[in-house]
């Protein structure tokens, strides 16, 4: 089965990154960083992680990513694909759902990997 990286990254920071499929999740879904009780964390702490997954529409999208990752994976010169989500500043809504889709994709049997290429970067101040 073919390999699959998942990047997650910052609109606010730098272009994204070159990828096959890209996910946009700056409108659609609830930004932590709004909660000043959020801002300072990152998706790799629980209430982050809960206030992104707990976001109406964010499951759907990401079954619908890991098919359409099915998808590429599945044409007759299939390679490794490459998904690149991203938020505002990277640190909260797109790796939380870079997890939630590798997952989904391991438990389909693909290899995945992920990298953060914001999560550690300052908190954009806007």
């Amino acid at each position: 089965m073919a390999a699959v990286e998942i990047v997650s990254f910052g609109y606010l920071h730098d272009e994204p990154p070159a990828a096959h499929l890209t996910i946009d999740l700056r409108h659609h879904f609830r930004d932590p960083h709004v909660s000043p009780e959020l801002r300072h964390m990152t998706a790799d702490d629980e209430p982050v992680r809960a206030a992104v997954l707990g976001t109406p529409g964010i499951a759907a999208l990401a079954l619908a990513a890991a098919a359409a990752v099915e998808a590429f994976t599945s044409g007759p010169s299939a390679g490794n694909v490459t998904v690149a989500d991203g938020c505002a500043g990277g640190r909260h809504r797109a790796p939380a759902f870079a997890r939630v889709l590798a997952e989904l994709l391991s438990d389909a049997g693909h290899d995945v990997t992920v990298r953060h290429r914001d999560i550690d970067r300052p908190v954009v101040q806007r």
